[in-house]
């Protein structure tokens, strides 16, 4: 388990792809570390990166406002097929079908619709290209979802769309940025596969 920074109230670490980021990881950092660990956000369990988790009821309470007030800034890079557009806002009305595990984009509101929004953008020509994204609302799958539904599914997602040899979605939680104590910190980690050689 790679711990970025620990300090007595929060813990952010690099979650392995294939562990549920609400209770594995959770029982990890506390054998590790030898404190309570609280999640503050989710990741789904096929997908990597930068998380954060609070060390106390009370860091879990003031991370959890920071969520709610759009304070914690995720993003995230991805693979995706296709050619999409050098830039992108997109947002969509999303619904999650529970017995089905699946999200879908709707065109109007309805009982269980939420708002998704995301800013995206290129970082090269290569195809699959690579896209940096920057995550607005932290909706179900929604990445993933957004990107699959205009033409571009993450490379190894074949819940939403693609016919590659990957095993899982090519999708990497990047950065984590958030007031803290008076100071913003901010902490990045790029995943191996995004600039192959």
């Amino acid at each position: 388990m790679e711990i970025l920074y620990h300090d007595k109230k929060i813990v952010v670490c690099i979650k392995p792809v294939g562990l549920d980021s609400e209770h594995e990881m959770c029982k990890e950092l506390q054998e590790a570390l030898g404190v309570p660990v609280f999640p503050v956000h989710r990741l789904d369990k096929n997908v990597g990166g930068v998380m954060l988790y609070a060390c106390t009821k009370d860091a879990a309470a003031r991370c959890s406002r920071l969520v709610q007030e759009g304070l914690l800034v995720k993003e995230y890079v991805a693979l995706v097929h296709g050619e999409p557009p050098e830039a992108g806002d997109w947002e969509d009305l999303l619904f999650k079908d529970s017995r089905k595990n699946k999200v879908f984009v709707v065109k109007r509101q309805r009982a269980g619709v939420k708002a998704a929004r995301l800013a995206y953008r290129r970082l090269s020509q290569a195809v699959p290209c690579p896209v940096r994204i920057r995550l607005y609302t932290g909706r179900s799958h929604q990445i993933r979802v957004q990107f699959a539904s205009r033409g571009f599914p993450l490379l190894g997602d074949h819940k939403y769309g693609a016919k590659d040899e990957n095993t899982a979605p090519m999708l990497y939680s990047c950065c984590l940025s958030f007031p803290w104590n008076g100071e913003n910190l901010r902490f990045e980690k790029l995943p191996e596969w995004l600039f192959p050689v």
